[in-house]
């Protein structure tokens, strides 16, 4: 529930804040000295202060409101601080507006707008609290994932990578196909290479080809190998193919959608039974090999136009691992970076602004190449945004858009996919299971529901 602690010697102020907040289930808490106030702020879990400035008689300085803010402050560093000031100079809450308060309000005061400045610092309140936990549960998700898994050393910070990961760990040991999608340049390359390394073949070859860098006549013999003379330009002596190179481990075909439909008749028979021929041969062949694909094209729409084969695209997408673009897990950004500088240089304030506000249309091969490029350009060592091409951000680094206000339509689905339960909802919509209440109650949205929790 939300909480409200008030700290006032004069106990018609906590009666009258806790009526005022109560007609908007707002908990309140009152304390009536500084040093009862912060030993609730040790027990209680507070979304939000009211503190006055004086509490000694004839006493009107603000100091001991003052040295109060500070001290919760000290212990409690993101927890919102609102001054009720009476007889303190305007100047001394000011002061203290700059040194992280969140505001101040003169007695008597107005109502409506200490309850909407409470709202408004409640719902920030809750957000950071929702930041932090998200950010200890990443940090707790990618300890187990680097004690249990071969990460193959991948630099990355943002959720949207992390699942990606989890779900490569996941599928890595089952003798499936699995199929990486995203764009060119995201990494995904190193998707597979966690696959691999988490795999039951992890100590067998692990053989890539980028069917998209190969002449369409020369993917098959790439794949199944050729025998002497198979086709024009052939070599005098067979030709070993990547699966049998790849025989007892993984490979790794990379722009799958490249391939042609006489390759993808041979690679659905491969993927089912093992067995293949050579071009320019009648004898069979079998291997025993993970396949691993991946692409940047959307197959079902190649599959419509009659390009890719149905069959094969099921067979291939057994496991899909969505690797996003750079654009959408910005958190890897700075990471990366300072990756790829490894010690030869160094970000000043603007570059960092400047590369984390980039969309990065070239994903990961961009954000490599623009560093490498600056690291060459740069003066004494530091990065500026000029070396980097980009222009300059003022002001502190910008984070991705929030996601969209949940209409009544949005949340109404999120309850019936979670049957009703209100904290699998809200995580589904990226709210906190009160402010989904909050937003269930505006819009009317009742518990009907059984198993509503």
């Amino acid at each position: 529930m939300r909480t409200i602690l008030v700290i006032d010697d004069n106990p018609a102020v906590g009666t009258a804040l806790d009526l005022l907040f109560g007609l908007r289930d707002i908990r309140t808490l009152v304390a009536g000295s500084p040093e009862e106030g912060l030993e609730v702020l040790r027990r209680e879990a507070v979304g939000l202060v009211i503190q006055d400035m004086n509490f000694s008689a004839d006493t009107t300085s603000g100091q001991e409101g003052v040295e109060l803010f500070r001290a919760i402050r000290g212990r409690h560093p993101d927890l919102p601080i609102v001054l009720l000031t009476a007889w303190t100079s305007l100047e001394t809450a000011v002061d203290l507006v700059r040194a992280g308060a969140a505001d101040y309000l003169a007695k008597p005061w107005d109502d409506q707008k200490l309850l909407a400045t409470a709202e408004n610092l409640l719902e920030l309140s809750e957000a950071t609290h929702e930041v932090r936990r998200a950010r200890a549960e990443f940090r707790r998700r990618r300890q187990v994932l680097e004690e249990r898994y071969d990460l193959r050393g991948l630099v990355f910070a943002a959720p949207e990578t992390l699942r990606v990961v989890e779900l490569a760990c996941q599928v890595a040991r089952a003798d499936v196909p699995v199929l990486i999608t995203g764009p060119n340049g995201a990494g995904k390359e190193r998707i597979a290479e966690i696959v691999q390394a988490n795999s039951s073949v992890r100590e067998g070859p692990f053989v890539t080809v980028n069917c998209g860098a190969l002449p369409s006549e020369l993917i098959e013999a790439e794949l199944f190998g050729a025998e002497p003379g198979a086709y024009t330009g052939a070599a005098s002596k067979a030709r070993e193919g990547r699966f049998e190179m790849a025989d007892g481990g993984t490979l790794f075909l990379d722009e799958i959608g490249n391939l042609p439909l006489a390759g993808q008749a041979k690679l659905l028979r491969v993927l089912e039974s093992g067995q293949f021929e050579r071009l320019g041969s009648s004898r069979t062949r079998q291997v025993k090999v993970r396949v691993i694909s991946a692409t940047n094209a959307d197959l079902a729409a190649m599959i419509r136009e009659g390009r890719f084969r149905e069959d094969l695209y099921y067979r291939l997408n057994v496991i899909e691992l969505r690797l996003p673009p750079l654009a959408e897990r910005r958190e890897d950004v700075l990471p990366l970076a300072r990756h790829f500088l490894d010690g030869a240089a160094e970000l000043d304030e603007d570059a960092a602004r400047a590369l984390a506000a980039h969309a990065w249309p070239g994903n990961v091969r961009e954000l490599k190449n623009a560093l490498q490029r600056a690291a060459l350009l740069c003066r004494d060592g530091t990065i500026s945004a000029g070396d980097l091409g980009l222009p300059v951000v003022r002001g502190s680094t910008p984070r991705p858009p929030p996601a969209p206000e949940p209409d009544r339509a949005a949340i109404e689905a999120a309850l019936a996919e979670a049957h009703g339960n209100v904290s699998h909802a809200a995580a589904a919509l990226g709210l906190s299971r009160q402010a989904l209440y909050r937003r269930m109650e505006k819009m009317g949205i009742g518990n009907r529901e059984s198993g509503m929790a």
